[in-house]
């Protein structure tokens, strides 16, 4: 996904409660050097981030998104980002997508060491299309996360619960399960539960009520896992949190990851086990997924 369109930031104070915050944007080309060689964002991975669903011009969730930005940022000890500057950086970034489905990408890093800090940027960028992944499915491994169930709160400093710009071990996850012949991974914790995937959150059916691990365990709370909630509610199902084990998973009547850009993807096996799926529910979740929000 190569940006087509590149918004540098100048982030404002949290107090800055200016109506108007476009003095603080510029726009550079997206394919052209922006970054110092001391970007602390590149040689760290020091910093958070957020990836925004665009549909047809319109930006899904952004003030979930931009909330969890907030919670990130001050895990991470950096400055409190200033929504509203932000929210009008999401408005100009979505204003040049144009139709069909796009993503926004809203950073912000420490900054240059010894330097200018913090900095922040945005970009926009057309989504792949992942069609037949909802409607077809994916596969799934498990794979030790290394931790067990309390880590995150027993160690907040391993930032469990940050969408931080360090995502080496994420995308290591995604290779591992590749050359194991799947399409995803779960991470499960060293105790035998289950948590979310390196970019995905996991939902589960069993029966008529739908479950998904509690962000208490030290992960990411997703915002489209918060928004298919709100839809299943709405419907009359229940939706719940809770600690979910590797075989709960196993046992399941049918489960999904969800994220802001794929969407639905429903589970078609866990390490080379088939689960079952639901063709018509799942066009559903991504209809109303599809829909302004």
């Amino acid at each position: 996904m190569s940006p087509r369109f590149a918004l540098m930031i100048v982030p404002a104070d949290v107090a800055d409660d200016r109506t108007d915050f476009s003095d603080t944007f510029t726009a550079v080309d997206p394919s052209a050097p922006a970054l110092s060689v001391g970007e602390l964002s590149t040689q760290r991975g020091d910093g958070v981030f957020e990836s925004i669903g665009v549909i047809d011009g319109h930006a899904q969730e952004t003030e979930p998104h931009l909330q969890r930005l907030a919670h990130s940022a001050k895990l991470c000890d950096l400055p409190a980002p200033n929504l509203e500057q932000w929210r009008q950086a999401v408005e100009r970034a979505a204003g040049e997508c144009g139709p069909g489905e796009s993503v926004i990408k809203l950073i912000l890093s420490r900054g240059v060491e010894h330097g200018p800090a913090p900095t922040a940027w945005a970009t926009a960028a057309g989504a792949p299309d992942f069609t037949a992944v909802r409607r077809d499915g994916i596969r799934v491994v498990t794979l030790d996360r290394g931790y067990d169930l309390g880590a995150g709160e027993r160690a907040p400093w391993l930032l469990l619960g940050a969408k931080t710009l360090s995502y080496a071990v994420n995308m290591a996850a995604l290779r591992e399960a590749r050359r194991r012949g799947a399409d995803d991974a779960i991470f499960v914790t060293s105790d035998g539960y289950v948590l979310e995937a390196p970019t995905a959150s996991l939902i589960i059916r069993s029966g008529d009520r739908f479950l998904t691990p509690a962000p208490s365990g030290g992960i990411l709370h997703g915002t489209t896992q918060l928004s298919v909630y709100e839809h299943l509610e709405k419907q009359g199902f229940d939706a719940e949190y809770t600690t979910l084990s590797a075989s709960d998973l196993a046992k399941a009547d049918a489960a999904w990851l969800v994220s802001s850009v794929r969407l639905a993807a429903p589970i078609t096996a866990v390490d080379g086990v088939p689960l079952p799926t639901d063709p018509d529910f799942t066009a559903s979740l991504n209809d109303y997924l599809l829909s302004p929000r």
